[in-house]
């Protein structure tokens, strides 16, 4: 099983297609490997045995009449836990969701049972999918070394892709929450362009930030799910209506023709030289592929320019996303999600009309290099680094010291633009903690970032590095 979980999808599902493997025994094999691995690693905040075993059987008994789905037919996945799925707790990391179990699937649940995916569960993140956890949630341990941060709101599904727990998972991103914890435990996160997969029952932080993507151990594995997930919803009318390509057929080992992006300023301000000398080698590794580097200039914020740039929007937004909650019930909150829904309750619409404008006037800066080339490469979000689990349940004081640590400027610009972005792996350090570097495009971009990161990962095997997990962690 150990080999075996840390398969890619392509591979799984070729197994399952010619009848190899049989549904029912990988859902079977991958349940006990949650039972046996995640009372350490904490990435689930709900397993739905009963519900995986009974698509497995659906998906086995389709197989064997040869009624394909397609490639994620039979295949064991994970959602992030503000995903609504029908009947089963959907809790998005707050004590006030407890109790919370919707009465139907969001899109992308729905969209992935169409397509004969397995769910194994729900998994767990930061509190509302800001940047702190409830006390009343484990926080998800990072299989590569449990002293190290696991990322941000979508830690518990970069931690159970990385660990194996899964094959590829739903995660969100805001600000940085697929990319980060991407970076952290080393695999791939595709941070598509806003309103490429529908928002439609997914607990919101920001409605005009949110962005919903696939993570996985491969390029090719997110592409194959990003194809799943995308495309235009009329229950959520901000979908766009062009067309999703068949994004897998687009990967190619060569880049001929493609230009990237490079600020050396950007790249290496801040950043940890043993991750700068690691993306160093990728760009060799990338123009011996056919790709042109192309010198660009990305805006000089610092991480907390963009930081102050962002965080009005945020306040604004989820303190009206939390208005059937909050503040009558803001003792059930914990200090740093009220302090980011206090600062939005104060904040004036004319206030947030003007940050609406700086975003609009930072937009126009950041596109307009991105349309220079065909991607811009730089970290994923930084380096990785060890923390305290108490000051990640802390309030803004206390979170300073993780918070510290956090290169937005890599994360929040294409957030604020809503432009796709792709992050993968491209080494470790001595001590073993992974290296983190992500591409950047043009919005609608995800086949042509994909084209890169394919060719990157069939160029080198930092994506078939694997944490060694036992019963101990």
């Amino acid at each position: 099983m150990e080999e075996l979980s840390f398969k890619s999808l392509s591979s799984v599902a070729e197994l399952l297609r010619t009848r190899q493997l049989s549904p029912i025994e990988l859902c079977t094999a991958m349940l006990r490997r949650i039972e046996a691995i995640d009372p350490q690693l904490k990435s689930y905040a709900t397993v739905t045995a009963e519900l995986a075993l009974e698509q497995a059987k659906r998906s086995e008994e389709e197989i064997q009449t040869d009624f394909y789905r397609g490639p994620l037919h039979g295949i064991p996945v994970a959602v992030k836990d503000l995903c609504y799925t029908r009947g089963i707790p959907t809790m998005g990391g707050l004590k006030i969701r407890k109790g919370f179990v919707p009465e139907y699937d969001g899109t992308v649940v729905a969209r992935l049972a169409a397509a004969g995916a397995v769910l194994l569960g729900k998994l767990n993140l930061t509190e509302g999918a800001l940047s702190a956890y409830n006390t009343e949630f484990p926080i998800p341990v990072n299989p590569w070394d449990s002293r190290l941060w696991s990322g941000v709101s979508s830690s518990g599904t970069g931690v159970a892709v990385a660990a194996g727990l899964c094959y590829v998972g739903i995660g969100t991103d805001t600000g940085g929450s697929i990319r980060y914890p991407a970076m952290a435990n080393g695999v791939v996160g595709m941070k598509p362009t806003w309103g490429r997969v529908s928002r439609y029952g997914l607990l919101a932080l920001a409605e005009s930030l949110d962005h919903v993507g696939p993570m996985a151990r491969t390029v090719e594995d997110a592409a194959t799910m990003f194809v799943v997930l995308a495309g235009q919803d009329s229950s959520d009318p901000s979908t766009l209506s062009e067309p999703v390509p068949d994004q897998p057929s687009f990967l190619s080992e060569n880049l001929s023709g493609l230009t990237l992006g490079v600020d050396e300023r950007y790249l290496t301000t801040g950043t940890d030289i043993g991750l700068v000398a690691a993306i160093e080698k990728a760009l060799e590794i990338l123009q011996t592929l056919g790709a042109r580097l192309v010198e660009v200039s990305m805006p000089a914020e610092g991480p907390m320019d963009y930081r102050d740039l962002w965080l009005p929007l945020v306040g604004y937004e989820a303190y009206r996303a939390h208005g059937e909650y909050y503040p009558e019930r803001a003792d059930e909150y914990g200090d740093y999600l009220s302090g980011v829904l206090e600062m939005g309750r104060s904040l004036s619409a004319e206030e947030y009309s003007q940050a609406k404008d700086r975003r609009a006037a930072f937009n126009r800066r950041f596109v307009a290099e991105l349309e220079k080339v065909d991607a811009v490469i730089c970290p994923s979000g930084g380096m990785v680094f060890p923390v305290e689990q108490s000051k990640q349940y802390g309030n803004a004081e206390v979170m300073k010291e993780v918070v510290k640590h956090f290169q937005g400027q890599f994360t929040i610009p294409a957030d604020l633009a809503g432009t796709p972005t792709l992050s993968l792996c491209c080494g470790f350090n001595e001590k073993g903690w992974p290296y983190g570097m992500q591409f950047m495009g043009r919005r609608l971009s995800e086949a042509t970032l994909c084209r890169f990161g394919h060719a990157y990962q069939q160029a080198t095997s930092w994506h078939q590095h694997h944490p060694s997990l036992t019963t101990e962690v």
